[in-house]
């Protein structure tokens, strides 16, 4: 994986705070999806995740930035605190003609868009459509090792009814879902749903 540009980019650190693991969406899109335009993942400065999304908004161009809403409890208090689910990166539908790409490139905090040979990585429609699905329920889900190969399954019933994965079966069944341009993955439990081979 190559970034365009060369700027460090820093480590979340990890607070003292327990989280309970619920995720919930706070997305950031600006118009309806334009089929035509692909997704591409973006990498920011250290958080400036935010700052970048609502830059590219102001641009034009639409935008996702996938968030967990997490239930904190320190000793004496619990608190929702949205956290970043991709730390470092958002995501946004880019033409890629040379003017919106030199415009989009001027925004602080983009340290570049995220290539593979020389050529931006696209992000399928599909990935970032089950993550929105994913985000929008109030279900359980983790962080994971990223996951390649597998075999990949759909659930057929609930909420989650058409999310695809990779199943994994150590210890509890899990559905993994991997957003391959920037090597992220989560996973999900998914005792009791119906699942199906793709």
């Amino acid at each position: 994986m190559v970034v365009n540009n060369s700027a460090k980019v820093g480590r979340d650190s990890i607070s003292g705070a327990l989280s309970d693991g619920k995720c919930s969406l706070t997305e950031v899109t600006d118009r309806p999806a334009m089929a035509a335009t692909p997704w591409c993942a973006i990498q920011t400065r250290y958080r400036f995740e935010r700052k970048v999304t609502a830059q590219l908004q102001r641009q034009g161009f639409e935008t996702f930035l996938p968030v967990l809403k997490e239930i904190h409890r320190w000793s004496d208090r619990r608190k929702a605190v949205d956290t970043l689910l991709f730390p470092g990166y958002t995501f946004a539908r880019l033409d890629f003609s040379p003017l919106p790409r030199k415009e989009m490139l001027k925004i602080g905090g983009i340290v570049g868009v995220v290539e593979f040979s020389g050529t931006a990585a696209q992000v399928p429609a599909r990935q970032i459509e089950d993550l929105r699905k994913l985000l929008s329920q109030d279900v359980p889900c983790a962080l994971h090792p990223f996951l390649r190969a597998g075999q990949k399954v759909r659930i057929r019933d609930g909420c989650l009814d058409g999310l695809e994965g990779i199943l994994e079966e150590a210890g509890q069944k899990s559905l993994v879902i991997s957003i391959d341009s920037i090597e992220r993955s989560i996973a999900i439990t998914i005792e009791g749903y119906e699942l199906e081979l793709i």
